[in-house]
């Protein structure tokens, strides 16, 4: 069965002087406030599309990794995911970089690196921004 969750943003003025509040409405975990300024300079307490997308992407891979991993008989016993997405005003997404940090027991480097690249390539998230170029680091720890 499909899901679908909802974010609404309420936008007041224009693009450079205005602001917004964004609201994660299907888990009610808050409201966030944005703004142009926020997005192109200094976050200064306020989040960006940019920054939503990267929590989505180093969440989603997370789960895409874990779950690879876990059909190769290799379940990981912590991995940590970080995405660092750029922006670039008139431009716009330019990339996003994944860097995962993995401890899974039993498991080599280049075997660890095969299947993150599989996980960059088939997660979700990265399927929904393919007209993105997304690269990887990958990192197993103790190696």
């Amino acid at each position: 069965m499909a899901t679908v969750r909802h974010a609404h943003t309420v936008w007041q003025g224009d693009l450079l002087k205005g602001s917004g509040v964004v609201t994660l409405d299907s888990s009610g975990l808050g409201s966030y406030d944005v703004s142009w300024p926020a997005r192109t300079e200094e976050p200064n307490g306020k989040t960006s599309p940019e920054e939503l997308i990267a929590a989505a992407h180093s969440s989603c891979f997370s789960m895409a990794f874990s779950n690879i991993l876990a059909k190769a008989d290799a379940p990981p016993a912590r991995l940590e995911t970080k995405a660092d997405v750029t922006f670039q005003p008139g431009q716009g997404i330019t990339g996003i970089h994944l860097t995962v940090r993995g401890e899974v027991p039993g498991m080599d480097a280049d075997q660890f690196q095969s299947l993150a690249e599989d996980a960059k390539k088939n997660c979700p998230v990265s399927q929904a921004l393919t007209g993105t170029t997304i690269t990887l680091t990958a990192e197993l720890a103790g190696s």
